[in-house]
C-alpha cells in the first residue's frame, strides 16, 4: 500500500505539462526543470534514506517523506512563479526519496529469503505500477473537474494516507546495520564501488532513468503534439501502470529462474526495439497504445533484478544504503532524461533526437550488464564470513 501510494502521482505528474504550461505560460523547459530537479534529488536522497533506514528502521524514513512530499506536491498547487515552481522539486523529491518503493521493497528484501527474494521485489514493484496506473487517469479527471491547483493540492493530502500503514511496517522492518558507523558504512560502499559487477549495475541502471523520466514527463505531450487527444496520453502512462504489473511479476519470476544480468539486458534490448518501433510507425491512438502497452512490460521490470543482483552480490546488511545508491544513479538519467526532453522541445519543437538516444542507451545498457558476476562479491562473502 504505501509503495502504491507513494509512487503513482510522483510517475504520472507529466499529465499536469500541457495544462500547467498552456495556463501559465510556461515553456516546456520550466516544467521539465522541476521535475528533473525532483528526480535528481530523489536521487541524492535515496542512499540517505536507505542509510537511516538501515541503521534505525524504515517507519520513520517513510514518514518523513510521506509529509515532505505531500506539502512539496500542495506547494505546486499554490504557486505561479517558475522558479518557485522548480524549486518544489527539491521537497517532492526530498519526499520521494524517503517515501517511495525503493525503500519499501528494500525493506521486503531482507525480510525473505533468497529463494523468494526476487519475486518479493517484483511483487513490491507491481504495486508501485498499479499506483501508476490508478494515478494517471485519477488526475487527469480531477484536473477536467476541478482545476490543477486543486488538483495538486489534493494530491498532497492523499500522501497522509501513508501514515497509518507504518504502525505495520515497523513491526518488521528492523534495522539491519544498527550497530555501525559512519566508518563502517564508508568501508561497506568503497567494498562496492571496487566490486566491478556493482559499477555494471550503478551505471546501467542510469538508462533505465533516461528512458522512464523521459517517457513519463513527454508522452502525454508527445501524443498532443500528434494530433491525438490528451485523454490519449492520460491512458498511455495508465497503459504503462496496468501492463508493468505483469511485467514485475514476470520480471521477480525470472530472477529466480533465469541469470538476472540474462533478463536485464534483453528487456534494455526490448526497450530499443519497441521504441525504434513507436517512432518509425505511422502515428495514431493505435500506436501509441500498443506502444505504452509493451513499454509496461519492461518499465519497472528491472528494478526487481537490479536490487535482486545488488542483494546477491553485495549482501543484505547495507542493502538500503547500496540498492540507495544504484537508484541515484538511476535518478541521474532522470534528471536528464526530464529536463533534456523539454529544452530539445523548446529549442527544436521536436522530440526525435530524444528518442534516438533513447534506443542508442538502450543497447549500450544490454552490454553493460553482460559482465556482471552472479556469485557474492567482497561485502556479501565478509558477511557470510567467507573470505574475500
Amino acid at each position: 500500500m504505501i509503495a502504491f501510494l507513494g509512487f503513482g502521482f510522483a510517475a504520472t505528474f507529466g499529465v499536469f505539462l500541457g495544462p500547467m504550461s498552456a495556463d501559465l505560460g510556461w515553456g516546456r523547459e520550466t516544467f521539465s526543470l522541476s521535475v528533473a530537479v525532483q528526480a535528481l534529488v530523489w536521487g541524492f536522497s535515496q542512499p540517505i534514506a536507505g542509510a537511516i533506514a538501515d541503521r534505525y528502521g524504515t517507519a520513520r524514513v517513510l514518514a518523513f517523506g510521506a509529509v515532505c512530499a505531500g506539502i512539496g506536491f500542495a506547494l505546486r498547487g499554490v504557486t505561479t512563479d517558475p522558479v518557485a515552481f522548480i524549486l518544489t522539486g527539491i521537497l517532492v523529491g526530498a519526499g520521494t526519496g524517503a517515501a517511495s518503493f525503493p525503500i519499501v521493497i528494500g525493506a521486503l528484501g531482507k525480510i525473505v529469503g533468497p529463494q523468494r527474494r526476487s519475486f518479493m521485489l517484483g511483487l513490491g514493484t507491481a504495486s508501485a505500477s498499479l499506483g501508476m496506473f490508478v494515478a494517471a487517469p485519477t488526475a487527469t479527471a480531477m484536473i477536467s473537474s476541478i482545476g490543477w491547483q486543486t488538483a495538486l493540492i489534493a494530491i498532497g493530502v492523499s500522501f497522509a494516507l501513508i501514515l497509518p500503514f507504518l504502525v505495520f511496517i515497523a513491526r518488521v522492518a528492523h534495522p539491519t546495520a544498527s550497530g555501525s558507523g559512519a566508518g563502517d558504512f564508508g568501508k561497506a560502499i568503497a567494498a562496492a564501488f571496487s566490486d566491478r559487477s556493482y559499477l555494471c549495475l550503478f551505471f546501467g541502471f542510469f538508462v533505465c532513468g533516461f528512458h522512464v523520466a523521459f517517457i513519463q514527463t513527454h508522452l502525454p505531450a508527445y501524443v498532443v503534439d500528434l494530433g491525438l487527444a490528451a485523454s490519449i496520453g492520460a491512458w498511455s502512462l495508465a497503459l504503462i501502470g496496468l501492463f508493468n504489473i505483469f511485467g514485475s511479476f514476470l520480471s521477480g519470476w525470472s530472477g529466480q529462474n533465469f541469470s538476472k544480468k540474462g533478463v536485464l539486458s534483453g528487456i534494455y534490448v526490448a526497450r530499443a526495439v519497441v521504441i525504434a518501433g513507436f517512432v518509425l510507425a505511422p502515428a495514431s491512438e493505435a500506436s501509441v497504445l500498443i506502444f505504452s502497452a509493451i513499454m509496461g512490460l519492461l518499465w519497472l521490470s528491472t528494478v526487481p533484478l537490479t536490487m535482486g543482483l545488488v542483494a546477491q552480490t553485495q549482501g543484505l546488511k547495507f542493502l538500503s544504503t547500496l540498492a540507495g545508491l544504484v537508484f541515484l544513479s538511476h535518478q541521474t538519467g532522470s534528471f536528464i532524461g526530464a529536463w533534456l526532453g523539454g529544452r530539445i522541445y523548446d529549442l527544436a519543437q521536436d522530440y526525435t533526437p530524444m528518442w534516438w538516444a533513447a534506443v542508442v542507451l538502450g543497447l549500450l545498457a544490454a552490454l553493460i550488464h553482460l559482465p556482471i558476476r552472479e556469485q557474492p562479491g567482497p561485502l556479501a562473502r565478509a558477511e557470510m564470513g567467507l573470505d574475500a
